[in-house]
């Protein structure tokens, strides 16, 4: 069993998702909301690259060691990143919307062991993705705004790999992961103030393999031109799964910085 420095700053990279990232889940699909074809009846398209800059805390245990606490700001996890994609993209026709929401990120961090004999050094590779694909419907729509009722599933993977160097473990390395599945439903809405900036938000929640997840945003839009809108707010994400030695209870928030193409 690795010392408790070990076990902390593994479930500390393994636990950070969605960093995240989203990071980010999307803009979520909540974020196109200004994604309005001026004919009702024809299919319209919109993406939206986006960076959340989450932060992490909540209760994590992996490769049956025990369940720890653990906080860190996004400063404290970018120095590990070694790569991120956060992206949502929505097709729209009249009342009906379609979208989609992924956040994939890598990490990867090295630390030595204190007495150097069952190892010298032990190196962690997490992996983490986290898609969400969902219909939306607009129960309310006047000129200056709107509500849509949303219902989706999302799907969440973890994997981590510990692999030791020199002492009596040199070269040996151990895999914990999982998979999961949830159901989610919610609302999101927009408010225009001006003819070019807006407010926007979403919140939704629900559960399955994991005993709850949930995802809420405020949002500040900017309409650049008749296609590129820029955006920019905050946004928390929380999900609770745990199965045999494999626990997963984070809460992940911070702000967002992002952009919306409609073709």
């Amino acid at each position: 069993m690795l010392p408790t420095k070990e076990s902390m700053l593994l479930a500390l990279f393994v636990a950070f998702t969605a960093t995240s990232a989203p990071a980010a889940d999307n803009l979520n699909p909540a974020v196109i909301p200004e994604n309005r074809p001026s004919d009702p009846g024809q299919w319209s398209f919109a993406a939206s690259p986006y960076f959340w800059a989450a932060g992490m805390s909540g209760n994590v245990g992996q490769f049956n060691l025990p369940v720890v606490k653990v906080k860190s700001d996004f400063s404290e996890i970018l120095s590990d990143l070694d790569f991120a994609f956060m992206g949502t993209a929505e097709a729209r026709k009249d009342r009906i919307s379609i979208f989609s929401d992924v956040i994939y990120t890598k990490i990867s961090t090295a630390s030595g062991t204190p007495q150097g004999v069952l190892a010298t050094s032990v190196d962690l590779k997490s992996e983490t993705f986290a898609g969400l694909l969902g219909l939306g419907y607009t129960a309310y729509q006047d000129s200056a705004s709107s509500l849509d009722l949303v219902a989706g599933v999302r799907i969440w993977h973890a994997n981590t790999k510990l692999s030791f160097n020199g002492g009596f473990l040199d070269g040996v390395s151990r895999t914990d992961g999982a998979t999961w599945v949830d159901a989610m439903a919610g609302i999101r809405g927009k408010f225009a103030l001006t003819s070019n900036i807006y407010l926007s938000g979403w919140g939704l929640v629900g559960a399955g393999q994991a005993d709850l997840d949930w995802d809420a945003a405020a949002i500040i839009g900017y309409q650049v031109s008749d296609r590129v809108s820029a955006v920019a707010g905050y946004r928390a994400l929380g999900v609770d799964y745990r199965e045999d030695n494999f626990v997963f209870d984070v809460v992940q928030q911070g702000p967002i910085l992002g952009m919306v193409v409609r073709f």
